[in-house]
């Protein structure tokens, strides 16, 4: 006696969104919304499998019009190939995409506090308080978010949280002294916070190539989006940071494909400088495609 009441699109339409929910609530979701993907994604993925779904038989509805038959086993074959297929390509883009925000998110935190850290060694009051309150607004965004979320990259650290934790309370515990207090005590003090990252990345095997090429990428985009707009002046002025940026992914690696995106990086500078602006954009496409192919490799 057939007892599904599942056609075969249903049961393809379920075991797509189960699988997604199961891979959202593993490497995207936390809390009680990881609950609800953990739970709602075995619910369709079961049903998928076994063609029945219980709230269907209640209300005497089937979409099932084709049980048996050849097509039914091509689909079967097709299903289950699907089961295999999708979690293993979904887990590595997952685990490469959650990586990659990270690590974009500790950039972004990490700019200011390496910009306070400079303005503090070389005494400049304002600059330091500037800086100061861009890394406090940051950092507790940062710790809010990661201190509640573990990507998979993170969450085998059982100590994360007691160095957020306690970086948390060393930038919150400098106020005075970056307002007010000796700036070289502050300099000194904040040097204390890049161990602890440094420790972080390390343990959780992040590469410091990885965390220098999201540096720069962020420098990059400002010199290609100059590029886009043919805008010679502004291409030269964003070249600047973004050479500093490549310096620092170059002393982690310097190989052919490093030198690569240097070459393009230069390139763009030259046209800029020539005011070929006709040709800044593509060229800028040149360097952007040379970091692309460094960064899914290495990043």
């Amino acid at each position: 006696m057939n007892i599904r009441n599942e056609g075969a699109l249903d049961r393809l339409i379920r075991i797509l969104i189960g699988e997604a929910l199961l891979l959202a609530g593993f490497f995207w979701l936390w809390g009680i919304w990881q609950i609800i993907a953990y739970a709602l994604g075995v619910i369709a993925v079961f049903t998928a499998l076994s063609g029945f779904c219980l709230l269907y038989k209640l209300f005497g509805v089937s979409t099932n019009q084709n049980p048996l038959g050849k097509a039914s086993k091509i689909f079967s074959f097709v299903l289950y190939l699907l089961i295999i297929i999708l979690p293993v390509v979904g887990s590595y883009y997952s685990n490469f995409f959650t990586k990659k925000i990270f690590l974009e998110d500790y950039s972004k935190m990490n700019e200011p506090y390496k910009q306070t850290l400079f303005f503090t060694g070389q005494d400049k009051r304002q600059e330091s308080k500037d800086n100061y309150q861009k890394l406090v607004l940051e950092y507790a965004i940062f710790s809010k978010k990661y201190s509640a979320f573990h990507p998979y990259v993170i969450r085998k650290d059982n100590q994360f949280n007691n160095d957020l934790e306690k970086v948390s309370q060393t930038i919150t515990n400098l106020s005075d002294t970056v307002n007010t207090g000796n700036l070289k005590d502050a300099h000194l003090t904040l040097e204390t916070v890049r161990p602890v990252f440094q420790d972080i990345l390390k343990r959780n095997n992040f590469s410091m190539l990885a965390v220098s090429l999201v540096d720069f990428h962020d420098s990059m985009e400002v010199v290609i989006a100059a590029a886009d707009k043919k805008d010679s002046a502004e291409v030269i002025s964003a070249y600047v940071d973004a050479d500093v940026k490549l310096k620092a992914v170059e002393a982690e690696a310097n190989d052919s494909e490093i030198q690569t995106i240097r070459q393009k990086l230069e390139e763009t500078l030259s046209l800029a400088k020539e005011g070929k602006a006709d040709n800044l954009s593509a060229k800028a496409g040149e360097l952007k495609s040379a970091f692309v192919k460094v960064y899914l490799k290495r990043g």
